[in-house]
């Protein structure tokens, strides 16, 4: 798999990749993605590797040095943008265990994934989602997170990161930060938003509790977009839906 590029480098990765390309796939993902002009994906670059295969180079190269990561985060190609967002996934993580991780890797790979993000380089849903919550709301879990306050006053990718890093915080029980935001972007229409919003609304009322969510949406359904208030009622029953949708 690993071809002529050195087995730690970021040409390795690539090379890899493109063992799974297919040019079909690759037409298919630039409609899906919304990379036309004015859309907002525009001029993003696939080669056509399937997510599970793209997980799966990213596997076998979990021990890429930071630097080279960071190579692979610049590169244009989405996927080698997506194997960079996995693999620092697993670092993060590894980073993170109480008994033998190492809080300054965590940090440098938290630093460098806020300069993606910033750089617009995580710069679709599927990167965004793949990435915040394992990154960096897992380095927010324990921490201040008026960093979130900042990335949601933003770009559209930056505001949908912060939206979905506290997607670790509601697993964790807590769904403070996640109404602070949606609060803060209530008046941010834009669909991908509004479907961040309503994601990560309706999760609370799955995972932690019911009776908080409804108790949000009791004081802020009537300003909410239709999308938002759509997916956060989603599994609530048909009345209560009815009723929360009828207040707009």
């Amino acid at each position: 798999m690993r071809g002529s590029a050195g087995p730690d480098s970021a040409d390795a990765v690539r090379e890899a990749l493109r063992e799974h390309a297919d040019p079909r796939d690759a037409d298919g993902a630039r409609r899906f993605f919304k990379t036309g002009p004015g859309e907002y994906g525009e001029g993003d670059v696939f080669i056509g590797v399937r997510v599970p295969a793209t997980r799966k180079v990213a596997k076998v190269f979990a021990a890429l040095p930071l630097e080279q990561v960071e190579e692979l985060l610049a590169s244009p190609v989405h996927e080698e943008r997506l194997a960079a967002l996995f693999i620092l996934n697993r670092r993060s993580e590894l980073a993170a265990r109480p008994r033998t991780g190492d809080e300054a890797t965590q940090r440098a790979i938290v630093e460098l994934y806020l300069a993606a993000v910033r750089g617009g380089r995580v710069n679709n849903w599927d990167l965004v989602d793949a990435s915040a919550e394992h990154i960096l709301g897992r380095w927010l879990l324990d921490r201040p997170r008026d960093l979130l306050v900042e990335l949601a006053a933003g770009s559209l990718w930056e505001r949908r990161t912060a939206l979905l890093s506290t997607f670790a915080f509601i697993k964790a029980g807590d769904p403070s930060t996640t109404f602070d935001l949606v609060e803060l972007l209530l008046p941010d229409r834009r669909d991908l938003l509004q479907k961040a919003s309503g994601w990560m609304l309706r999760e609370v009322g799955k995972r932690v509790d019911r009776a908080v969510l409804t108790a949000f949406l009791d004081q802020h359904a009537a300003a909410m977009g239709r999308t938002a208030l759509s997916y956060a009622t989603e599994h609530l029953d048909p009345a209560e839906r009815a009723g929360y949708r009828a207040l707009r």
